[in-house]
């Protein structure tokens, strides 16, 4: 597996990562712990360092698993991991508010370091932008913790460029993640130049698009009440119908270079800048190698621009996210 710096930073990690989010949290009910764990331990086995979870993903059930089923590797993997939720009230399994003031951050980022079994959390994300919270009270947080040895890299999600500006220069930034991929690029207007400007990696999250951009969601796929898809506006039959030229276009480029539209996507995002390190999440490991397949496909210039070029006639159908959770990102 290839190796990646996020932006001028000295956080190596493999080209691919692997978000780990659907193995406890969101995508349906928690999968079994034991063949979550051989997952995990297989994707070390093929070259991934980098892993993404969080808090909130459970809660508190993701970082629990990737504290134990990664022990072995301390050292050879970085774990990112995020804060800034909590309870809408107290013993509500469900975390619906946000709470980024200092003190709670101090307070938190004791437990993630009790589940995740380290002493220091590699990459620390302020999961999303907490408008009640100065975003420098939130960096000078994280600042102190770095001066402290409990976490050794800060970074923001779905955060504006204004913000990151404005985070960054209290603690510079390692790496920031938000949504991106073919059916999601809001990034490249302002986020991205922002990032190149200052030296700071970009971790997409969702890069097939949640599932749809491996050409295996049909328009007829149902979603049950325990998996998120069920309320997105983009996974609707309708959405799912009109957003399919974008999986037919990712099919044809695949056809050319014996690979699937996943892996075409994947490369797609490996080639847009150096420091770009796409964190695809799955439970299952043929998706898994295939994920990691990505990074041997080579897109050449022409290829990117047949990719734009078609890319750009196709509008894309459904909001991805319902109006509420929509608001969280880009402030």
């Amino acid at each position: 597996m290839q190796k990646r710096k996020l932006g001028k930073s000295n956080l190596e990690v493999s080209a691919i990562g692997l978000g780990c989010m659907g193995m406890s949290f969101s995508y349906g009910p928690p999968k079994d712990k034991k063949e979550m764990t051989a997952l995990l331990h297989a994707a070390v086995d093929c070259g991934i360092t980098f892993f993404d979870t969080a808090e909130v993903y459970g809660p508190l059930l993701n970082e629990e698993l990737l504290g134990e089923a990664l022990a072995l590797f301390r050292g050879r993997v970085v774990i990112a991991t995020k804060f800034g939720w909590t309870a809408a009230q107290e013993g509500e399994a469900r975390w619906s508010r946000l709470d980024s003031r200092p003190k709670h951050i101090r307070q938190v980022v004791e437990g993630s370091l009790k589940r995740l079994r380290v002493d220091t959390i590699d990459l620390y994300y302020q999961h999303r932008v907490d408008p009640e919270v100065p975003i420098e009270d939130v960096a000078g947080a994280v600042k102190d913790l770095i001066h402290q040895g409990k976490v050794r890299h800060f970074g923001l999600s779905e955060a504006a460029a204004k913000t990151i500006r404005r985070a960054h220069a209290v603690q510079p930034i390692t790496a920031v993640q938000s949504e991106y991929s073919l059916w999601f690029r809001n990034p490249e207007k302002e986020v991205l130049p922002t990032l190149e400007e200052l030296g700071i990696g970009f971790v997409p999250y969702s890069p097939l698009g949640k599932g749809f951009l491996t050409g295996k969601i049909g328009e007829n796929a149902k979603f049950d009440g325990t998996d998120f898809r069920s309320i997105l506006p983009r996974f609707t039959p309708e959405a799912l119908k009109a957003n399919q030229a974008l999986v037919d276009l990712l099919q044809k480029i695949a056809q050319g270079k014996k690979a699937t539209p996943g892996q075409i996507a994947l490369a797609w995002l490996l080639a847009q800048k150096p420091w770009i390190v796409p964190i695809p999440g799955t439970t299952k490991l043929h998706r898994l190698e295939e994920n990691i397949g990505a990074a041997a496909i080579e897109l050449t210039p022409e290829d990117l621009r047949d990719i734009e070029g078609a890319a750009s006639k196709i509008t894309v159908h459904g909001a991805r996210y319902p109006e509420n959770i929509e608001q969280m990102s880009n402030r």
